[in-house]
């Protein structure tokens, strides 16, 4: 691994590739796959040199992989300024200067929470039925499901006839969501306990609107709440977006319009009606929010919202569903409800996309050094090929593992998310060290730096489900225990 001083001269020469500013994202595929820097692996009779031991040669360095590679480095010529700004002050103490200024900034943004919420009891339930199954899946590699998964798992994985039947257990678990949704006020510390472990569909919405913050625990406010924050959305399009187009804020409208076509699943935000949707709700988020903007990675965290918001109203799956056939209050609702849940995530993460995204560099080099304590021997493994966590790590914390992840496991994940405290800010850390040692045995596997970056960046998880989720799921939670010992900045 490069010391600390090639690591800022690596920087400084490569100015424009500082991760921060607006830039070119990968596709809409999970994982995304280039295939010009595929050939040469796959040419018939093309078989890689045979590994020495060692340090590989000079030669194999990021930049020159990085040359031929389409991926999220790229940026405009526009920007080279403000960038080599920030590489010249790119190292730990100046970033976590900046992200406690930005904390201080949002301390004074963020609206009071209603009430005080402890973590919740650890879900032995979880721990007890999957500690030996993590066990088992950190060894090896699961076995492959079936070709055909639903966009949004159920409780169990799904398969290809369709919607299975609930099961006793689901049936179970589905009446005491209902039950403790019904009461007068709902308990949210028994709500998150009873969430880790993942939520029905069919209470989901209005799981991930109370988790959130969105909406009150009394049940004879809620309908006010709701009626007044989407009547405030709907001011804030008044009010603001017709400037669009002014000079002020055409940059960032056109780069939410480029991005949005690049999301997943194509097959939903290709629709025109839902790609309105998703400008006008990046657009108001993006002026309300001056200190950071928009960034891209934000656009990437308003469709598990739309998603199960959409399913409030449907009960078909959403890849073929029509969303211009809903009703026109319905998407309304939709919008400013995904909107404002957004909006409460990202108050959490914000230091994650001001300039020089100095969260992200905090949590990258955290990240780091937790793998370094829980194996030892994939750390090293990463250092002896110059493998920089940053390389990519950068958007697993940008994107929160979307890209790395179906979206029917995102959606589970962030179940686990929304029940923990700060799910997103801190214990995404331990989810992205769990993750990255479950391939240990693929990283060991490769011997140089073009290969573990290739596999880095397309890890085989397309038929994932919630079983794999929840075994991840698991890990992170027994890391987090496990290191409570961790240094400051592991956490927020």
């Amino acid at each position: 691994m490069s010391s600390d001083g090639n690591r800022k001269q690596f920087w400084k020469r490569n100015a424009a590739k500082v991760p921060g500013s607006i830039q070119h994202v990968y596709g809409a595929q999970h994982p995304p796959f280039d295939p010009l820097l595929h050939a040469n692996l796959i040419k018939a009779g093309n078989k890689p040199p045979p590994a020495t031991p060692g340090k590989p040669k000079k030669a194999t360095t990021f930049q020159e992989f990085e040359s031929i590679t389409s991926d999220a480095w790229d940026v405009g010529d526009d920007d080279d300024e403000l960038l080599a700004m920030a590489a010249q002050n790119l190292n730990i103490e100046v970033v976590m200067e900046t992200a406690n200024k930005v904390n201080e900034h949002k301390q004074g943004q963020r609206e009071a929470v209603e009430d005080c919420q402890p973590p919740p009891t650890p879900p032995t339930s979880v721990l007890e039925e999957e500690s030996e199954c993590a066990a088992l899946h950190r060894q090896r590699s699961l076995p492959h499901r079936p070709p055909v998964i639903p966009l949004v798992a159920r409780m169990a994985d799904q398969n290809t006839s369709g919607t299975p039947a609930m099961t006793e257990r689901e049936a179970s678990r589905l009446d005491k969501f209902k039950q403790l949704l019904a009461g007068p006020n709902t308990d949210l510390e028994e709500l998150r306990k009873l969430s880790w472990s993942g939520i029905p569909r069919q209470v989901r919405p209005i799981t991930w609107k109370l988790l959130s913050g969105y909406l009150p625990a009394n049940a004879e406010r809620r309908e006010s709440v709701l009626q007044r924050k989407r009547q405030e959305y709907f001011g804030f399009i008044q009010q603001y977006y017709d400037s669009r187009n002014d000079e002020h804020h055409q940059d960032t409208y056109r780069q939410i319009h480029i991005d949005i076509p690049r999301m997943s699943p194509e097959s939903l935000v290709l629709q025109p009606k839902v790609t309105e949707i998703f400008e006008r709700i990046l657009f108001i988020w993006a002026i309300r929010h001056p200190a950071s903007g928009y960034v891209q990675g934000i656009n990437d965290l308003v469709t598990p919202f739309f998603v199960v918001y959409v399913f409030e109203y449907i009960e078909e799956e959403v890849e073929n569903f029509d969303v211009s056939s809903l009703q026109e209050e319905a998407l309304r609702n939709i919008e400013a409800d995904s909107f404002w849940c957004m909006s409460k995530l990202l108050d959490g993460i914000q230091d994650n996309y001001t300039f020089a995204q100095p969260g992200i560099q905090r949590k990258v080099k955290a990240l780091e050094e937790l793998v370094s304590r829980i194996d030892e021997s994939v750390h090293r493994h990463m250092q002896q090929y110059e493998v920089e966590y940053l390389q990519f790590a950068f958007r697993w914390m940008n994107n929160l593992l979307m890209r790395e992840l179906p979206l029917r496991c995102t959606i589970r994940l962030w179940d686990t998310y929304q029940a923990e405290p700060e799910g997103f800010s801190h214990f995404h850390l331990y989810v992205c060290a769990a993750f990255l040692v479950r391939w240990r045995k693929e990283i060991l596997e490769e011997r140089d730096f073009q290969g573990l970056m290739i596999l880095l960046q397309n890890l085989p998880t397309m038929h994932w489900g919630n079983e794999e989720v929840s075994v991840l799921l698991a890990e992170a939670y027994r890391l987090k225990f496990a290191f409570a010992d961790a240094p400051n900045h592991y956490k927020r």
